[in-house]
């Protein structure tokens, strides 16, 4: 799905390739690739339109999913053939080689399927007045409306956050985040979707002593579009009971304010998205004549928001706890005592609760779903089967989680999609999640950042949207809440598959683009590969092993596995046991990223320097690697080269040329004159701890190293202050 952050990337893919000086110069006045690339933009444009339409209407009309995923599919053959096209031609040695005869008819092979594919999304937009799309903006989206109401002995296992609340709300001293003191204070509730941010504000505003503590009262439901206008007229209404004809802000908010002078107010804005510090400034100016105490509460699902808001710390409310889950699931079940009593359907429930991971929504969506039924079959079969199975008049936490997914930007869509690859639970890194991003393209680039820095942004976002979360345990690992992780399913549709997942390779649709494999058990290699076969246009292969042994049974499986996956953008053969890479490694065109990390190889193919996109290589912990292939120097696009825990000897020559390296984790320094540490002068946009390892001589097959680390200021100083002869010394 997500065919909006698709048509985004690929648009930007063409718009990049199409504004560098190179290509101009090579199609300029050769109207074969003129008339291609412009009949392409023109139909992306064209059907962009009609993708929010398309994406709302996809859950309950199948001809409009359909017409989507066949949409995506042209898009990623398009977006396959401009790399293709661009990648032959910047590796040719005379520029104008390539695509002299690709625009002089000579080779008809990738301009016949270029037509072919516009032709694809031509006839795609012609369809769309069939299927009743039409151009609608995003804020036109539907959105729940919530009240203050709520029924108190409803709610479990919140008593201390209310508590906690109350006494902020209560505190007529309060301290802003600067250390001053303000007379309002807006006080954040932050969590994901479906933790029960509108519950708990809803319990605190019928609190006997909160509103005892406060002149008045408000609850305004935000939602969709933070309008000042709409919000300030609504906080009027709220307060006076009574509509307001008012139609201009400056009397809108002089009324306001004169209303709020001298009062001690409480006011609720209940679900807000908006990180516009500019409208939230015009918004509080009324505010600012309250009594010494007024409070501003906020429930938001970001913690940007937050930021933007807060005078004092956000309270982030945290899941709820197995037995509170189950005594929310029980309310909402209304199952008579007797019911409840019953062993087996306890056991069944208590099981149920476990699939809402605390999330009490979800427990209350279920406990819905099964009020007044007490037969186990029917239990036994929700429990068996996902929740997203079910329809939306059903079971609310799906439309409930699913507003999140719409209000991303385009360009966060695809990046949480991708990480329906990963098995629940996994536990991800930030820096791989990136690196894989960015091998994907999903990084579009802002100004003079980095693709590292835009993705370290892209993910900061995401964790503030609570799609992903730190673990409680392992530093520097986060996961994915398992509805969350299910709602990423949803949305990855066709296009992303688990391998484990599979029973019959029949099963698979041959539009897949993201595959992975998480070996358990005795999961056969061939079965994989059978997978691969119906496959051949995926773009990602990422070996997720969690256990450390795969039982590899074809020697030449990874000879099979490249043979038929050439469109592979990123591999990891990750704890794969293997001794060596086939030459053919080399005609992976499209590759950005390889992870060959704690596996048993011993060499390198120089094939692999072929690879004139190549941006990762990770070779953690490959033991019995003692050298790197000799043209290393011609990867001139590596950004992240990861050689830790190995056996170098030494680096090759020609490594200043790698001026592109963002991350180098070691450096082995040689004997030989080609292998000095001065190369690393050259590499100045290296950031991060760098080992430099000095060899010193080899005993019994054992290597003697020793380790210095530098961060980049080091290195460049330790090069510029060291004589020539006292680099000698330490090379």
């Amino acid at each position: 799905m997500a065919a909006e952050a698709v048509l985004s990337s690929v648009l930007s893919v063409v718009f990049d390739r199409m504004s560098s000086p190179e290509v101009v110069n090579w199609i300029k006045g050769k109207k074969l690739t003129q008339n291609l690339i412009e009949r392409l933009k023109t139909n992306l444009y064209a059907v962009q339109a009609f993708l929010i339409d398309a994406e709302q209407k996809q859950i309950k009309e199948r001809p409009v999913k359909n017409w989507l995923d066949s949409l995506k599919d042209a898009m990623y053959v398009a977006d396959d053939l401009l790399d293709e096209v661009f990648t032959k031609a910047a590796t040719q040695k005379e520029p104008g080689t390539f695509l002299s005869r690709f625009l002089n008819l000579q080779d008809r092979n990738v301009a016949n399927r270029m037509e072919e594919v516009i032709d694809r999304i031509e006839s795609l937009v012609i369809q769309k007045d069939t299927l009743g799309l039409r151009e609608i903006p995003k804020e036109n989206m539907s959105w729940r409306i919530t009240t203050s109401l709520v029924e108190t002995s409803d709610v479990c296992g919140r008593e201390e956050d209310k508590e906690a609340i109350v006494k902020l709300l209560l505190d007529d001293d309060s301290v802003d985040a600067t250390g001053g003191h303000s007379d309002v204070s807006v006080i954040p509730i932050v969590g994901m979707g479906g933790i029960g941010k509108t519950t708990l504000a809803q319990f605190v505003y019928q609190d006997d002593k909160v509103k005892e503590n406060f002149d008045f009262q408000a609850w305004i439901c935000v939602s969709e579009e933070f309008d000042v206008f709409k919000v300030t007229k609504t906080i009027i209404e709220a307060i006076t009971s009574s509509f307001c004809s008012l139609t201009d802000l400056n009397l809108l908010q002089h009324d306001l304010k004169e209303k709020l002078s001298r009062k001690k107010f409480f006011v609720v804005l209940d679900d807000v998205w908006s990180e516009s510090c500019e409208d939230w400034d015009k918004l509080l100016k009324p505010f600012q004549k309250g009594v010494k105490g007024s409070k501003i509460l906020i429930t938001t699902r970001s913690k940007r928001v937050a930021s933007v808001v807060q005078t004092v710390s956000p309270y982030e409310l945290s899941l709820l706890s197995e037995e509170n889950c189950w005594l929310v699931f029980s309310k909402h079940a209304r199952l008579s005592t007797v019911s409840m009593e019953n062993p087996t359907l306890r056991k069944v429930g208590r099981d149920l609760v476990k699939k809402c991971d605390g999330l009490p929504l979800a427990a209350q969506a279920l406990g819905g779903l099964l009020r007044g039924n007490s037969d186990i079959k029917y239990w036994n079969h929700l429990l068996k089967s996902e929740i997203w199975e079910l329809s939306d008049d059903k079971i609310k936490v799906v439309p409930a989680l699913r507003i999140s997914y719409y209000y991303l930007p385009s360009y966060l869509k695809e990046c949480f999609v991708y990480c329906s690859l990963y098995p629940k639970d996994y536990e991800f890194s930030k820096d791989e999640l990136i690196l894989l991003w960015m091998a994907e393209n999903f990084l579009q680039p802002a100004g003079k950042k980095t693709p590292e820095e835009v993705g370290d942004e892209y993910f900061d976002e995401l964790t503030a949207r609570s799609f992903f979360q730190p673990h409680k345990i392992r530093e520097n690992k986060f996961v994915m809440h398992d509805l969350v992780h299910d709602l990423a399913m949803i949305f990855a549709g066709e296009f992303h598959f688990r391998a484990e997942e599979l029973e019959n390779a029949v099963e698979v649709d041959i539009k897949t683009r993201h595959l992975s494999h998480n070996a358990k058990g005795n999961y056969p290699i061939s079965k994989l590969l059978e997978v691969c076969d119906r496959v051949k246009h995926t773009r990602t292969f990422l070996g997720l092993n969690l256990n450390s042994q795969i039982p590899f049974n074809m020697e030449n499986a990874p000879c099979i596995l490249l043979s038929k996956l050439k469109y592979l953008r990123a591999l990891s053969f990750y704890r794969f046991p293997l001794e060596s890479l086939p030459d053919s490694i080399g005609e992976l065109i499209h590759l950005r990223y390889l992870d060959l990390s704690y596996t048993d190889m011993m060499t390198l193919p120089d094939t692999l320097c072929n690879l004139y996109n190549l941006q990762t290589l990770k070779l953690v912990g490959c033991w019995k690697l003692t050298a790197l292939p000799v043209s290393m120097k011609d990867l001139t696009n590596l950004r992240y080269l990861d050689i830790s825990l190995t056996r170098l000897h030494e680096m090759p020559e020609g490594m200043s040329k790698l001026t592109s390296l963002q991350v180098l984790s070691s450096y082995v320094v040689g004997k030989r004159e080609g292998n000095k540490i001065n190369d690393l002068g050259a590499l100045a946009n290296l950031h991060q701890t760098i080992f430099i390892r000095k060899l010193e001589n080899v005993v019994n097959s054992s290597e003697a190293l020793e380790a210095k680390m530098f961060d980049k200021d080091g290195i460049q100083s330790l090069i510029l202050n060291w004589s020539t002869d006292k680099l000698r010394e330490y090379s």
